[in-house]
């Protein structure tokens, strides 16, 4: 089989790591932005009541969250706007894109568990299920889980036996190494059709996305495989792949310019793309913190400092990790 089929059969075949509810952070085997800590979601709480008091959005908006895992971040998102724009829990929807059952249960317990009746969480299988005027949408590290295609010198990958070879004539696949400026590496698969989804479920709204990689590509491979927090390159000589198939995390670093002409091909538009720590200070995230500051014992603050210190430290998050925002505008 070609290396994407091989990876999307790793991450969401029939026994695929996402397939089912993984923990993130100490007991798992990575941590995220959102395990971190909650002022992640509180800043992004913040950037949409700044986009309706822009008048690019209005509480009526959906806010919906794609690849939400256990749901934690849209339910900090919500946490926070509880205090910095009350109205909106009455106002607004809150959506989930979660293909798989298991975890849209874990995420209704949650939501249950943290909101009791007062949230009406909205599930659907497919982004392009949802048909709305207008909507914010979040995702974290979702386009290093896009299937990708593997490319070396002119030829493509495919796999046996967990083994892979490069023989595959790919004219398409050699059209992009040639448009990123790469003899080797990853390319994603998937993200025009993901574009062309989410321009078509809101008239009007803007995306942001947090992940890792540049926004030119390198020529090289960054594919690697997450298992209890070590890291092995997916190359790694004597890695025995078949028992870490379906039961680690296979990603790859973010081409970030094919993130951008696949929304613009489709009429969204670039709005920002930055470091994370950039991103998190110009959308409030101080203010958050001298807020807290004023309202919580000094053992509160320091204890909540060091939550955030891994989302904007450039040798941890801060740095490695870019934001990007889209807006669209126009109706679809």
């Amino acid at each position: 089989m070609i290396f994407s089929d091989y990876m999307q059969a790793w991450l969401y075949g029939d026994e695929g790591y996402y397939t089912r509810y993984r923990p993130i952070g100490k007991s798992g085997d990575f941590y995220t932005s959102v395990s971190s800590s909650k002022f992640f979601g509180g800043t992004i709480a913040k950037h949409i009541v700044s986009l309706i008091d822009e008048g690019f959005l209005s509480e009526r908006l959906s806010i919906c969250e794609i690849g939400a895992h256990h749901g934690y971040l849209l339910a900090d998102i919500i946490e926070f706007l509880y205090t910095l724009r009350p109205s909106l829990l009455q106002n607004a929807s809150f959506v989930i894109v979660e293909r798989f059952e298991a975890l849209r249960i874990q995420q209704q317990n949650y939501f249950r568990e943290a909101f009791g009746d007062a949230i009406r969480l909205l599930h659907v299988s497919d982004l392009g299920a949802l048909h709305v005027d207008e909507a914010f949408f979040v995702a974290n590290e979702i386009f290093d889980a896009f299937p990708c295609a593997l490319y070396y010198k002119g030829k493509a990958a495919r796999v046996e036996g967990h083994e892979v070879i490069f023989d595959v004539e790919d004219a398409v696949l050699a059209e992009q190494a040639a448009h990123f400026g790469k003899d080797r590496g990853e390319i994603a698969v998937g993200y025009e059709a993901f574009a062309q989804t989410m321009c078509g479920s809101a008239r009007r709204f803007a995306f942001m996305s947090f992940d890792y990689g540049e926004m030119q590509s390198r020529s090289d491979f960054s594919l690697r495989i997450y298992a209890a927090h070590k890291v092995h390159p997916f190359f790694e000589e004597g890695l025995n792949r078949a028992a870490l198939f379906g039961q680690s995390d296979l990603t790859y670093d973010v081409t970030f310019l094919h993130v951008k002409d696949a929304f613009e091909a489709v009429g969204a538009k670039m709005h920002a793309f930055m470091p994370q720590m950039k991103a998190l200070i110009e959308m409030g995230l101080l203010e958050l913190l001298e807020t807290l500051r004023l309202h919580v014992s000094p053992e509160l603050y320091a204890q909540e400092l060091d939550k955030i210190k891994p989302l904007i430290l450039p040798e941890m998050l801060g740095e490695r990790f870019k934001m990007i925002l889209f807006r669209k505008e126009e109706r679809a």
